[in-house]
């Protein structure tokens, strides 16, 4: 065994290991959850793929992962594996990065398997979730991102080699996966190519090409391609509902605000005591949308709405940006709202309960389907799945949530971590390893319509993953020059211009 071990190129062993490793843990969370966690949205995708209702409402990308999985296997258990071995490839792909900062092995390792033994996250890579291959993405374009600011740190900024074109391969694939997985999934890589500009000046062309791109193909698959395959768009009630739920967060706050032809409109969507009662609940846009809310009257009246909606901003833009911030509370708080409101952070189980979250009681599709049998937990041991959901219920404990559940404390510790690096290494070259994090978060806060923990996991990864960076030895000295081993010559050549620093 260890003459096989010394065969593996010595580069290769901390990935090789750290990758074996997590997908063990992710397997055992695998195996006591099978075929995997699941939610509402889960049901909705099977009924999506298996009644002929496809739509872009969520993601179609990930609808046919899961008719690919039916299809094939006849279970969704073959999905949820291949997404625990697209998390431990990720992982590993990212210690090596950090490995390229001076991380030493064993901490850029024990971050990766954090994220793997965490129930919060590790729990979550085997849900089926189109925010899973999202996160994946996130994390994969972390890791490109970092590496492409380590070959500016080393002087290699102007080299093209392969090495190079395999970073902006796995850039392109991170903001694709983000771009096709989530549905304002795009905005990621709208909001990060700024600061990847900025801090990699001399990769522009590469950068645009990895970012635009992804948003392209994005756009043209949701605004072309899907429609022309006959999946049905989001009705305007479903695409503009944070809108109407934004117009009574401010009605219920300012309601002299409003004029007589604004209430007129709004009194054709809904009762007005809805519109400052109940639907007047900045922190879960759903209540807005839920009876009597005429929601086929509200697609009718779109326009008029998004005019009204307009009307309101430009009256009054506190009331309505302190909306949008209270709704998107997760992704900028490290603790909930009030649970009475719903403001608590939303936590789906690794659990589904006879009437599928509720599709059984009204869809006689889903309460009649074929495929109802494959849609529950069947753990593979019954001791694993005691175990494993109480080990998930624990780890649920009101005062571990800011840390365990809340993606926002890692947000800022991994903005933290970096900026400290950066002033130790007098550059501002290693922000490129936020500007991923940085465009999660601003995503989310751009529009949420709940508090929904998993909207902000992927900065749980990424956040932890950054950790190690704190004890890092620069293996850099002067900005664009490697720092020589003590076993290494010294240069006799004039030293370099002073490096840019951090004031």
């Amino acid at each position: 065994m260890s003459e096989r071990l010394e065969r593996i190129p010595a580069q290769r062993r901390l990935p090789l290991a750290v990758y074996a490793v997590t997908q063990v843990i992710f397997l055992v969370w695998w195996a006591a959850f099978y075929p995997g966690g699941m939610s509402y949205d889960s049901i909705s995708y099977v009924w999506h793929v298996t009644t002929g209702h496809w739509m872009s409402n969520h993601s179609v990308a990930y609808d046919g992962l899961v008719w690919l999985s039916l299809q094939i296997t006849g279970d969704l258990a073959a999905l949820t594996f291949l997404q625990t071995v697209a998390m431990a490839a990720s992982l590993a792909y990212v210690t090596v990065t950090l490995r390229q900062f001076g991380v030493r092995g064993k901490w850029s390792a024990t971050a990766a398997i954090a994220c793997a033994v965490l129930p919060s996250i590790g729990a979550f890579t085997v849900f089926v979730w189109k925010d899973v291959p999202f996160a994946i993405g996130g994390i994969l374009a972390f890791g490109a991102a970092g590496r492409l600011a380590a070959r500016r740190m080393r002087g290699e900024q102007s080299v093209r080699d392969k090495a190079f074109r395999n970073e902006i391969a796995v850039l392109f694939l991170g903001f694709v996966c983000m771009g096709i997985f989530r549905n304002n999934g795009l905005l990621v890589a709208v909001i990060a190519v700024p600061v990847l500009l900025l801090v990699l000046p001399k990769m522009r062309r590469w950068l645009l090409f990895a970012t635009v791109v992804p948003v392209l193909i994005a756009a043209v698959l949701n605004t072309v391609i899907y429609p022309a395959m006959g999946v049905q768009t989001p009705t305007k009630d479903q695409v503009y509902a944070m809108n109407y739920a934004d117009i009574a967060v401010v009605y219920g706050k300012v309601p002299q605000t409003f004029t007589k032809a604004d209430k007129e409109l709004m009194a054709k969507v809904a009762p007005m005591d809805h519109w400052s009662g109940r639907a007047a609940n900045c922190y879960n846009a759903d209540w807005a949308m839920q009876k009597p809310m005429n929601r086929k009257a509200a697609a009718r009246l779109n326009s008029e709405l998004i005019d009204l909606w307009v009307r309101t901003m430009k009256r009054t833009p506190d009331q309505m940006i302190a909306a949008r911030l209270c709704r998107s509370h997760i992704a900028w708080s490290p603790f909930p709202g009030p649970r009475e409101m719903m403001g608590h952070t939303l936590i789906s189980p690794p659990a589904v309960p006879k009437n599928l979250f509720g599709w059984a009681d009204w869809n006689e599709d889903m309460k009649d389907s074929p495929y109802r049998p494959l849609l529950k937990i069947r753990p593979l041991s019954e001791t694993l799945n005691d175990a494993a959901y109480f080990t998930w219920m624990a780890s649920k404990t009101p005062q571990l949530q800011w840390l365990l559940f809340r993606g926002a404390i890692w947000c800022y510790a991994a903005y933290a971590v970096v900026l400290a690096f950066s002033r130790r290494n007098r550059t501002w070259t290693p922000l490129a390893l936020i500007a991923i994090p940085l465009a999660l978060q601003l995503t989310v806060v751009a529009a949420n319509p709940a508090p929904l923990a998993r909207y902000m996991f992927a900065p749980m990864f990424i956040g932890i993953l950054t950790l190690p960076l704190i004890g890092a030895k620069p293996r850099f000295g002067k900005q664009g020059t490697r720092k020589p081993s003590a076993s290494e010559p010294k240069p006799q050549h004039d030293p370099e211009p002073e490096p840019e620093r951090v004031h």
